[in-house]
């Protein structure tokens, strides 16, 4: 059991982030739902939506989503991409009309279970590191960093001991950055400047030079939610919703890098692989409300909270270096289990707009604001995560988010399209980069069944260090998310 925490702002911001799921109908909109209702996903965004219902209603959808990634590591150009397919979005609401004077006209409640995030994604970098100043340009430097100002005897193996065994032990008593440090030293990385317990300062037997690097990241995983929703419609122009939101998490990360330099250092190749798995489970909860101001003219409001995780964590490493000193394999084959820890992220608002042309069509518009410099690790009392919740509320900002959406109708034939622009959460614009968004969608009215068939793509760069802390420079991220979604909707 590791006693010091490895999370950073990462993790925070991958749990922060919502893309667009649901229904065929809801992403050919873009997700502009938010004063329309009448579709499970619309009630995702607003909870009111689910009032809109003239009779129970049930849906589910299935999708085939391709991640595309171009990427730029200083000389190396790379490209990847992977599709997989998979049912992302099911749900019913139940209609319950009141049959007395009352001015509650209805009530519905109702079940919905929605992937909110795909974190399936891999790719690649690979070129010549010739950021030479202070030794950065070394997956070394990673080793160095962490090793810096601790005692030589606690990230060490002792006489006798095997590194599997002293891995182990240090990262029980001492934790996650020791552990990095021994690797280090115990594959001759790094070397203490006095060959004594005491010593807390070292160097690197890496010669300054260029570093050819190969790195590769892979994850798979999501993040869902299953949202029991409570609405009701006031006489005949409002509509009030609340939905009590479970969350969960499933995400394993694997990242692996193979440096070689000719610089004539005692260590000339290294192999580091680090692999994650996280699972984890929240609570959040929206209240909603939809206005009809005339017959045409619609406004919705939409409160969600922040989403309270709780998240566990394990980790394995492997490291292989190689150079005078022959090759040296440390393979620990030890998971260490992380402490239970808490995410708070940030709340949102939504505003919402829309305009109905009778039975013709639709245009609509919603526009939300979040902000990321709100997302928290918990307890904050812990100095590691206060420190990392100071870096957080620093780095990140407030983001809004534009989604624009229409809707033609002729016969029983529905026409659709949507954009969307999200701000990037970082204050320096550059981390993660706007994303733009498109959606075009066709659907068919069978009478109480409906099919509908959506494609949309977003776009958004990446500028992403390789690691954390020593070895920092950035890959240039294109990424490309396109999906085809299909859903089935019918009356009950």
């Amino acid at each position: 059991m590791s006693t010091i925490y490895g999370q950073d702002i990462t993790d925070a911001l991958r749990y922060s982030q919502d893309e667009i799921q649901g229904t065929a109908r809801f992403r050919a909109l873009s997700g502009a739902f938010g004063a329309l209702g009448g579709d499970m996903s619309a009630v995702s965004i607003n909870p009111a939506g689910s009032a809109v219902f003239s009779q129970s209603h049930a849906s589910f959808s299935l999708s085939n989503a391709e991640v595309s990634n171009d990427t730029r590591y200083f000389n190396g150009l790379g490209s990847s991409s992977e599709s997989n397919f998979d049912i992302h979005q099911g749900g019913a609401s139940f209609v319950f009309a009141s049959n007395s004077d009352s001015p509650w006209k209805k009530f519905t409640i109702g079940v919905a279970y929605e992937r909110t995030n795909n974190f399936d994604d891999n790719w690649f970098a690979f070129g010549t590191n010739t950021n030479s100043s202070n030794f950065n340009n070394t997956i070394g430097s990673y080793f160095f960093d962490y090793a810096d100002g601790l005692r030589l005897d606690e990230i060490s193996a002792f006489p006798g001991e095997g590194l599997n065994q002293a891995y182990q032990e240090i990262g029980s008593a001492y934790g996650f950055g020791n552990q990095q440090a021994f690797l280090g030293f115990e594959s001759f990385i790094i070397d203490p400047e006095v060959d004594a317990d005491d010593n807390t300062t070292y160097f690197l037997n890496l010669a300054e030079g260029n570093f050819d690097h190969d790195y590769t990241k892979t994850s798979t995983g999501y993040n869902g939610k299953i949202s029991f929703n409570v609405a009701a419609q006031y006489e005949e122009n409002l509509y009030l919703g609340l939905n009590l939101n479970s969350h969960f998490i499933d995400y394993q990360r694997s990242t692996l890098l193979f440096e070689e330099n000719f610089n004539g250092s005692d260590v000339d190749f290294i192999e580091f692989e680090n692999n994650l798995s996280t699972t984890g489970t929240g609570f959040s909860f929206q209240l909603g409300g939809i206005l009809k101001l005339s017959q045409e003219f619609r406004v919705g409001l939409t409160y969600d909270s922040p989403t309270w995780y709780t998240i566990e964590e394990e980790t394995t490493q492997y490291l292989g270096t190689d150079g005078i000193n022959g090759f040296i394999e440390i393979n620990p084959q030890v998971v260490n289990l992380f402490p239970e820890y808490k995410i708070q992220t940030p709340a949102k608002i939504t505003g919402s707009l829309a305009y109905i042309f009778e039975k013709q069509g639709l245009i609509s518009f919603d526009y939300s604001r979040k902000d990321y410099s709100k997302t928290e690790f918990r307890p904050t009392s812990d100095p590691a995560f206060a420190d990392e919740n100071n870096f957080i509320s620093n780095t990140l900002t407030d983001a809004s988010t534009y989604r624009l959406g229409g809707e033609y109708k002729h016969k029983q034939f529905s026409f659709r399209g949507g954009y969307r622009f999200e701000e990037s959460p970082y204050a320096n614009g550059v981390t993660v980069g706007d994303l733009n968004g498109y959606s075009l969608g066709l659907g068919y009215n069978f009478g109480n069944t409906k099919l509908d068939i959506t494609y949309d793509q977003s776009e958004r760069s990446f500028e992403t260090p390789l690691y954390s802390l020593g070895l920092i420079d950035t890959v240039s991220i294109d990424r490309t998310n396109s999906n085809i979604t299909l859903s089935l909707s019918f009356n009950i």
